[in-house]
């Protein structure tokens, strides 16, 4: 599971630019989708974040340090992204959301376990009570808004990649009781914010217009873009 930290106040804060905060965490929700390679697989998009799966065979040990070191390149698309997002709209769009987007940070949790597949109408989706831990994981004691956490069970596959000392944390949740995880914090591109520019720049306002474009074009169209190079 892969998290916006900061989404929600960026929506509510932002109701006056809210075509550009939608589109502004579409795009950045894009870049990690764009950056995942199989064997991992796009399960659902849930507002801020990407659930993405695969399943641990053959080689568990090789698989699940795979899928953590493109973990750790999600980081690095984020940022890119979000650098691009910044230097486009420098001096343009003076709205509350695209003058706070390098407010937003990356969250990603990974966890290996069991689940079913259950299929409502033409949706599929993963569910059991794995699913469920990766979910309220979303919601821990971790002081900061910009990590890799890792449960004990993929964590004892995958290893530490980072050959750093991580920090341990013990969470504790309703009916699933306490669950130690391991917390990363990957090494990214530091943002170059730009200095304030007195008046608009015309390339500032035709990102400002494109955003505001765009999420109109998705909302006509209703449904989101395709992932062709990730199994949905």
């Amino acid at each position: 599971m892969v998290d916006i930290s900061g989404y929600t106040q960026f929506l509510n804060f932002h109701r006056t630019s809210v075509l550009h905060a939608e589109e502004i965490i579409s795009e950045l929700l894009e870049s990690v989708i764009d950056s995942a390679q199989y064997p991992l697989q796009l399960n659902k998009l849930e507002g801020d974040a990407v659930f993405l799966f695969t399943e641990i065979t053959g080689k568990p040990y090789e698989v699940a340090g795979d899928v953590a070191h493109q973990v750790v390149r999600f980081f690095d698309a984020f940022k890119l992204k979000q650098q691009s997002l910044i230097t486009h709209g420098a001096g343009g769009c003076p709205c509350d959301a695209c003058s706070n987007i390098h407010h937003l940070q990356l969250k990603a949790f990974l966890h290996a376990g069991e689940a079913v597949f259950k299929t409502v109408k033409q949706f599929e989706e993963l569910a059991g009570e794995d699913v469920i831990l990766v979910h309220r994981l979303l919601k821990n004691s971790v002081p900061a808004g910009e990590y890799m956490l890792m449960t004990d069970s993929f964590y004892r596959l995958a290893g530490n990649i980072f050959n750093t000392a991580p920090d341990t944390f013990v969470e504790s949740y309703e009916w699933l009781g306490d669950v130690t995880v391991t917390v990363f914090y990957p090494p990214t591109i530091t943002l170059e914010l730009p200095k304030r520019t007195p008046g608009s720049t015309p390339l500032g306002i035709v990102e400002g217009l494109r955003l505001s474009l765009v999420s109109l074009w998705h909302r006509l169209r209703r449904r989101g873009r395709g992932y062709s190079h990730v199994p949905y």
